[in-house]
C-alpha cells in the first residue's frame, strides 16, 4: 500500500515512545506521540513544517516535551499545588477505542482518538476521577483540529476545578517579523509584571523583547502574520476564552535547558486557553474545548491587512 493511502499509521519515534502519523490525501501530515498526548509536527503539502519543536526538546519521561502543542491540564502556571502546567502532558496517553461519535469531522479519515484517565498515583496530588479525551485530526485541506472533552467520573459526589490551555508552539521565519491579530484594545495580564492586569494599546502585536501575557475573552479567531514567508497562521477556537501569548526572547531562552539559546527567533506560542475563569465540573458533567489551526498564503493582503480584518471581525 503506497503512503499516500494510509491515513492513520502506528508507529515509534524518538527514543522508541509511541507515535501516530495522520497523512492526508495532498500530502499533509501532523504527529502525534502518545506520551502527553502531545501533536509534534504538522506539515503543509509542501513538507513544511509548520510548529517548532526545540532541537535541544528531551523526549525523555517524565520531562515534557518543549515545542509541538503541549496539553495543559488540570492547571497553568502556578495556579495550583501542581506541577506546573499540571501532569497530562508527562502522562503516556492510550488510544480511545470508545471515542464519542463526532459528526462534525465525519470526512477526515486522517484522525487518532486519545485518552487519560485517572491513575492511583495521580489521585494523591489530584485526588479526582476523570476521563480526558483529545481528538486530533488532519482536514483534507491540511487544517489540524485538536477537540478536548473533559468529564467527572468521581463517585463521591464531589465536583472538581481545573485550568487548560494549548500550548501551541508555531514555527516562525523571525519573530521580529511577526505579528498577531484579533486581540487588540482586549484586557491581558501581564505575567511579567506579577499579573498585573492592563488594555492592549497597539493595533497588532509585534514583539521586540520578552512577551508573556494573557489576553482575557478573546474572539473565537485570531491570525498570526509571518511577513517573512508570506504565510498567515489562523487560530479558530470554541470553549477556551482566553489566549497566551508568549515569547522567552535572548535572555530566558539561554537561562532554559531545553531551549536552543537563538531558537526564540523562530517561535511563538498563542495558545487558546482557560485561565482567568476555571472550569468546575460536577460529577457526570463535561467539558468540550476545541481548536483549528490553518496556514494560508498572506501575500493577498495589503500592508494594512484589510481582508484580514474583515474576516476576524466578520
Amino acid at each position: 500500500m503506497s503512503s499516500g493511502k494510509v491515513h492513520v499509521e502506528h508507529c515509534k519515534g524518538v527514543n522508541g515512545l509511541d507515535k501516530v502519523i495522520l497523512r492526508e490525501i495532498r500530502r499533509c501530515s501532523a504527529e502525534v506521540y502518545l506520551y502527553g498526548g502531545q501533536v509534534t509536527s504538522w506539515k503543509n503539502a509542501h513538507g513544511e513544517e509548520l510548529l517548532f519543536v526545540s532541537s535541544k526538546a528531551s523526549f525523555r519521561p517524565p520531562r515534557a516535551i518543549r515545542g509541538g502543542i503541549p496539553i495543559c491540564f488540570p492547571q497553568l502556571k502556578s495556579t495550583g499545588s501542581l506541577e506546573q502546567y499540571g501532569f497530562a502532558r508527562n502522562r503516556i496517553w492510550s488510544i480511545d477505542l470508545d471515542p464519542p461519535p463526532s459528526p462534525s469531522d465525519i470526512s477526515h479519515k486522517a484522525f487518532v482518538d486519545l485518552i487519560l484517565t485517572h491513575s492511583e498515583e495521580d489521585m494523591k496530588i489530584w485526588p479526582h476521577r476523570y476521563d480526558c479525551r483529545l481528538r486530533v485530526a488532519l482536514g483534507p485541506t491540511g487544517d489540524l483540529m485538536l477537540t478536548s472533552r473533559i468529564r467527572n467520573t468521581n463517585t463521591d459526589g464531589k465536583s472538581f476545578t481545573f485550568r487548560f490551555a494549548y500550548q501551541t508552539y508555531f514555527f516562525v521565519t523571525d519573530i521580529s517579523e511577526v505579528r498577531v491579530e484579533g486581540l487588540e484594545t482586549l484586557d491581558y495580564l501581564d505575567n511579567l509584571k506579577n499579573g498585573e492586569r492592563f488594555t492592549e494599546q497597539e493595533d497588532a502585536i509585534t514583539f521586540e523583547s520578552e512577551v508573556d501575557k494573557v489576553y482575557l475573552s478573546t474572539p473565537t479567531k485570531i491570525a498570526i502574520l509571518d511577513h517573512e514567508r508570506k504565510r498567515t497562521f489562523e487560530l479558530r477556537k470554541d470553549g477556551l476564552p482566553d489566549a497566551v501569548v508568549w515569547n522567552p526572547w535572548d535572555k530566558k531562552a539561554k537561562s532554559m535547558a531545553d531551549f536552543g539559546d537563538n531558537e526564540y527567533m523562530h517561535m511563538l506560542c498563542v495558545e487558546a486557553a482557560c485561565v482567568e475563569e476555571p472550569i468546575t465540573l460536577k460529577p457526570g458533567e463535561e467539558w468540550k474545548g476545541r481548536q483549528e489551526i490553518s496556514a494560508v498564503p498572506s501575500s493577498y493582503c495589503s500592508e494594512q491587512l484589510d481582508p484580514l480584518r474583515l474576516l476576524l471581525r466578520g
